[in-house]
């Protein structure tokens, strides 16, 4: 595995911010003409009459409460009231504005203490507990909006809300009193969400040791706010980590991990997931108490936030950058992957991020890569590419790095058509296509030896394999090895065939993997320039073009003289040594008729002739490839192959091929069978096109055969 390991992108974790909807069981019976009342008053409060007419009402109880602390019995029971209408209209957000805008934060913080006992009568304490709790329930529905929450703390609501968390302290315990409990906790779990300061404020308070000793309260409501509030308070604030765990939170929670209460391991496994994030330490210790084993059972929970949150909490113990590496193999032995692997096929888009995130950390331990692929996360994980998540997409991008970096893998991934999906993918951020070409140069490094061995024994069984392994050979393999896989373990019919096939995906690939071979191979690539004349000549020079002076022989063109040297022409051309050296009438003529070459045409091929250069343009460049095929001028043909291969088009390939055709220009002929390729998709609109495919696959057929040369030392096997 390479040194430097490719950026994961790791999942937020996010402080718990609860709903604080009221629970029927739990809530007195309240009267249901006033409730409905409220909610049309709240629902039509857009229209001006009706928002006139929840302001006059919420600062009716807004007053009430500023004058009804007491413990006077009618006192109490409008004050209950008012709470109640207050909390109710602050479960629409549309309201909060104008609760807050009436002045009722003040009020209600108020109403979180019990009124003092003045006199004898008061010792009866009507509605204990239950004004404090609509007061902490209303106050936890105000911070639900974040410019809130900073006021409700001012106006001294924390250090109230501390003192209802030990209200059970006096001895006293009644559904009532576990109600106000709960709706503290809860308010300060909204308080303090994503607030460090407020977190900060809330252990300065010392509200943490109560909430660690409620995991353990016999009322599992109670827990569960207990923990959400940790969860939340947990987040990103290292101070408040160290004292929930000094506070022995931990073994409780690993317990609460087992519970069949899906709310309560789902909150016990967030606060967990939010004291390691960040904090190697707490990390150790949290693995010390034991929580790996339940946190690896959660991933089979039947809630899927539960299975969400440990796939994460799993990610975060499986990273490689502390001293707890072991710890991969462990999470793997003690049966994580095949429900990651599940996780991975969930309609739940977070639960599959989750769940690749986990796998791609598992993925970059050597032991555990064949163990991920063997129990059928590739399929899956390549499927997650297709994904328009970016952080999905990268996560399963990552886990696929890490699984290719086992050469056991490198078969598995080829089989599945893993190296298509990899070429083809569309990546939304530029470090997934970063590790998607790791990953494939991973898979390249790996073809040789064993793995190659197999992958060419698997060329010759069933029918979709052989094809995927052909076209994926053609990007990895070595140029040494070219000739062993597609000419003498028919590699190269494989991919011919699926460039003829009816299925246009084929054919794409097909076309696509052939121009990779043909750039490989360093020979069907165009042309960078004309390449020297294959044998070595002497050229009379400039001076001796058209010059009378000694010529031997005159060409009549387009009834023009044309002065040359038999001599120069004898030194050329097979043509013209045939022409003077055979039997043919030209041998004695003084004058020599032309009569197929216009004069431009002939007056340029004569200067190759004497000094070896011209400069071929391409308006002429086809009738001047027409002469030299004719008087057999090699050197000038690749001079006109090379300028017409310039002028290639989609328009005018087809043109193009027969002209090579027409005149054995074989340069020519390569570069058009490599713009073909390239151009593939382009093409296939176009008349015709399929026939033209027929035509050039003899072609292709006959170049790789000559273009792969054996491999001297013999295929890397």
């Amino acid at each position: 595995m390479e040194q430097q390991e490719q950026q994961q992108i790791v999942p937020e974790r996010k402080g718990q911010k609860r709903k604080l909807e009221e629970e029927a069981i739990e809530e007195e019976e309240e009267d249901d003409e006033e409730d409905e009342e409220e909610h049309e008053i709240s629902d039509n409060s857009n229209s001006p009459d009706a928002r006139h007419a929840l302001i006059c009402k919420i600062r009716a109880q807004v007053h009430i409460l500023n004058t009804t602390f007491s413990w006077n019995h009618i006192d109490r029971s409008t004050a209950r009231d008012s709470v109640h209408i207050l909390a109710n209209l602050a479960k629409n957000e549309e309201v909060v504005n104008v609760i807050v805008d009436a002045g009722a934060v003040p009020a209600l913080v108020r109403h979180l203490l019990a009124p003092p006992l003045l006199r004898e009568i008061d010792s009866q304490k009507l509605f204990e507990h239950e004004v404090e709790k609509g007061s902490a329930f209303a106050l936890g529905l105000l911070a639900v909006k974040p410019e809130h929450q900073q006021l409700i703390v001012d106006a001294g609501a924390l250090s109230h809300l501390v003192s209802l968390l030990k209200r059970h302290r006096d001895g006293s315990s009644s559904r009532a009193v576990n109600s106000v409990i709960r709706r503290a906790a809860d308010a300060i779990t909204n308080l303090a969400h994503e607030n460090s300061s407020i977190k900060t404020r809330v252990r300065i308070e010392g509200g943490i040791p109560p909430l660690v000793e409620f995991l353990e309260f016999t009322d599992t409501k109670v827990q569960r706010a207990a923990a959400g509030a940790l969860r939340t308070l947990a987040f990103k604030n290292d101070e408040n980590k160290n004292q929930i765990v000094e506070c022995n939170a931990l073994p409780t929670l690993i317990l609460m991990l087992r519970s069949e209460d899906a709310a309560i391991h789902y909150e016990a496994v967030g606060v967990i997931g939010n004291l390691v994030h960040s904090s190697p330490n707490i990390k150790k210790e949290v693995l010390l108490a034991g929580a790996l084993q339940p946190v690896i059972g959660l991933l089979s929970s039947c809630c899927s936030e539960s299975q969400r949150e440990a796939a994460l909490l799993l990610g975060q113990f499986a990273a490689t950058d502390s001293d707890c590496k072991w710890l991969q193999v462990h999470i793997v032995q003690r049966g994580a992957v095949r429900p990651l692997i599940q996780m991975l096929e969930s309609p739940d888009t977070q639960l599959k991020e989750m769940s690749a995130f986990a796998l791609g950390r598992l993925a970059q331990d050597m032991h555990n890569q064949a163990g991920i692929a063997h129990n059928g996360g590739l399929v899956p994980l390549l499927k997650l590419l297709d994904s328009k998540n970016g952080s999905l997409q990268h996560n399963a991008a990552f886990a696929l790095y890490g699984l290719a970096d086992n050469e056991d893998n490198v078969s598995d991934f080829i089989k599945v058509g893993g190296v298509q999906k990899l070429q083809d993918g569309e990546f939304i951020v530029q470090a997934t296509k970063d590790c998607v070409a790791k990953t494939l140069k991973r898979l390249e490094e790996k073809i040789h030896g064993r793995v190659l061995k197999h992958l060419l024994y698997l060329m010759h069984v069933g029918e979709k394999v052989p094809k995927r392994v052909a076209l994926a050979l053609a990007h990895l393999c070595s140029p040494d090895d070219q000739r062993t896989i597609f000419i003498d373990n028919n590699g190269l019919e494989l991919l011919l065939n699926l460039l003829v096939s009816k299925d246009p995906k084929l054919q794409h690939d097909a076309s696509v993997a052939l121009y990779k071979m043909a750039n490989k191979a360093m020979s069907l690539s165009p042309m960078d320039g004309a390449p020297p004349s294959p044998t070595p000549q002497v050229y009379l020079g400039e001076q001796y073009v058209n010059n009378a002076t000694l010529s031997d022989v005159t060409f009549l063109v387009e009834g023009r003289r044309f002065y040359a040297h038999r001599i120069a022409l004898l030194a050329s051309s097979d043509t013209f040594r045939a022409m003077f050296d055979g039997g043919y009438r030209e041998k004695d003529a003084r004058d020599i008729e032309i009569p197929n070459i216009r004069w431009e045409v002939f007056e340029l091929m004569m200067r190759f002739i004497y000094t070896g250069l011209v400069d071929v343009t391409i308006d002429i460049a086809q009738d001047l490839l027409r002469a030299a095929d004719q008087y057999l001028l090699e050197g000038l043909k690749r001079l006109c192959e090379y300028a017409i291969a310039q002028d290639i088009s989609l328009d005018n390939v087809s043109s193009m091929y027969e002209l090579s055709e027409a005149f054995h220009a074989m340069s020519l002929r390569h570069t058009c069978v490599l713009f073909i390729l390239e151009q593939f998709d382009k093409m296939c609109p176009k008349p015709g096109f399929s026939h033209l495919i027929q035509r050039i696959v003899p072609e292709i057929r006959s170049y790789f055969s000559k273009a792969f040369k054996p491999n001297q030392r013999g295929p890397r096997l």
